[in-house]
């Protein structure tokens, strides 16, 4: 899939013990996303903060909430968020979801194509193929 221009990106701030049918909601946003064909999905873990309860959620080894603050970004086009946002209400029940527009400039995605590795280059520059190597020897 290829993306570029106008976009829209939607963050959803979650805590990282919310749970969606015994899963991990942002694991469940994710596969979701995914299984739609969004462009592309990413979850942040924060190391503090808070939200609408106003109590403050820290990573701290003495604090006594572990329920640390995730952020699932989620990137496609207007249309597609449109779709997923429905999704969305069905999973986050607590939370806070925003929706940006964005201006892709570089999106690759894809099957890699395999490349030669450096010594590979050189070997091939020397005309050296390895052959006169007994197998199973390391020459890197």
């Amino acid at each position: 899939m290829r993306l570029r221009g106008r976009a829209c990106r939607v963050t959803i701030f979650i805590g990282e013990s919310d749970l969606y049918r015994h899963r991990p909601l942002y694991a469940e946003i994710v596969h979701r996303a995914h299984t739609m064909g969004l462009a592309g999905a990413s979850v942040f873990r924060g190391v503090e903060g808070f939200g609408a309860s106003s109590r403050i959620h820290t990573g701290h080894l003495l604090a006594l909430s572990s329920d640390l603050p995730v952020a699932v970004v989620v990137v496609d086009t207007e249309e597609n968020v449109a779709n997923f946002l429905l999704v969305l209400d069905e999973l986050v029940e607590e939370g806070l979801v925003i929706v940006d527009e964005v201006e892709v400039h570089r999106y690759v995605g894809g099957a890699k194509e395999a490349r030669p590795s450096w010594w590979s280059r050189v070997r091939a520059e020397r005309g050296d193929d390895g052959a006169d190597r007994p197998e199973g020897r390391d020459t890197r």
